[in-house]
């Protein structure tokens, strides 16, 4: 699947700036919490304040639409006559739908078969020809014919240096938002939302702490990190599908590894208690992936980041109710 791997691996605060420039009043500035109240003291070591960045109110339900919406809108008007192709399992197909829809531009992607009923109908809504493969190596092989052969602009998941300027638009407006964070925590699937929000607050604050957080079974940046090079995944096992990137890629690989201090695992089964404690006490219903964060801080960096002011990320709430029921249920 060809990327931006040609383009220089840098991303400055110019390019981001640019970024929340031409993206103007297309995204939305999502709201902060911070989060109060008994069971969120009892939670949480004295004196720890986590503060949300409920990025799942953007539109589209996601983060993703921030980046789609950079490459759309950087097409020229044969780019755009032509159309785009994207591969998702959900969140990036709803987006690069919507991006295409907003620059009057088609939009086909191709999806696994099983994939969220409701994330294929989501990207219908927005116009998206949803094309369905069995497997993710037969999809990624149909989308990259489907670019060569129809001329579409094929928009990465999660590769590239627009991509990254236009995630990191919400690092730098989470840090304006709140200028006095010690610490923040960012969920990586393939580490595109990491790398532009990681980019942005280091250029912002540099002596913020900045931590990743993947699912055991999803892990490809954790070892990317380990062998200093980016690593593949010979399977992917974990609830969060919004998380589980089959493989690192340089341009993303490149810009977390300059920005971010740690990444730590969590376990399915945390991001389930995450999941429950977001909608017993902030009233949050959100998919797997939108819990890593607050699981992160509940588990493996509670007592790391005990009295820190802390970011926690909220991704994505883009999961239907019968799966939601199950896994909290469960």
């Amino acid at each position: 699947m060809a990327t931006e791997s040609a383009a220089p691996i840098s991303l400055t605060m110019a390019d981001i700036r640019a970024a929340r420039a031409l993206l103007g009043d297309r995204v939305r500035t999502t709201p902060t919490l911070a989060l109060r109240g008994p069971a969120i003291e009892a939670a949480l070591p004295p004196g720890t304040q986590a503060i949300l960045k409920l990025e799942l109110f953007q539109h589209t339900g996601s983060f993703k639409a921030r980046g789609a919406l950079v490459n759309a809108l950087s097409l020229d008007a044969a780019e755009r006559q032509r159309g785009i192709c994207a591969i998702s399992a959900g969140n990036h197909a709803i987006a690069a739908a919507f991006a295409a829809q907003a620059v009057g531009a088609s939009a086909k992607i191709v999806m696994k078969v099983g994939a969220s009923a409701f994330r294929i109908a989501e990207c219908r809504r927005y116009g998206g020809e949803v094309v369905l493969e069995p497997d993710f190596h037969v999809a990624f092989k149909r989308v990259d014919e489907i670019r060569d052969r129809e001329g579409r602009t094929l928009v990465h998941p999660f590769e590239g240096i627009r991509t990254a300027s236009g995630t990191g638009t919400l690092g730098l407006e989470f840090i304006e938002q709140v200028p006095d964070l010690d610490a923040v925590i960012i969920p990586i699937g393939g580490g595109g939302l990491a790398a532009g929000v990681a980019t942005a607050m280091r250029l912002s604050k540099p002596d913020i702490e900045i931590y990743g957080v993947e699912p055991f079974g999803a892990d490809s940046m954790y070892r990317s990190f380990e062998k200093g090079s980016p690593q593949t995944l010979e399977k992917i096992d974990t609830i969060a599908d919004s998380l589980g990137a089959p493989y690192a890629l340089p341009i993303s690989y490149a810009l977390c590894r300059a920005s971010i201090d740690e990444i730590v695992r969590i376990r399915d089964e945390e991001m389930v208690a995450a999941m429950r404690f977001l909608l017993e006490h902030v009233r949050l219903a959100v998919e797997p992936a939108g819990a890593s964060a607050t699981a992160a801080l509940l588990g493996p960096l509670r007592e790391r980041l005990a009295g820190r002011r802390v970011g926690l990320i909220v991704c994505g709430s883009n999961i239907d109710a019968a799966t939601y029921s199950r896994l909290i249920g469960g």
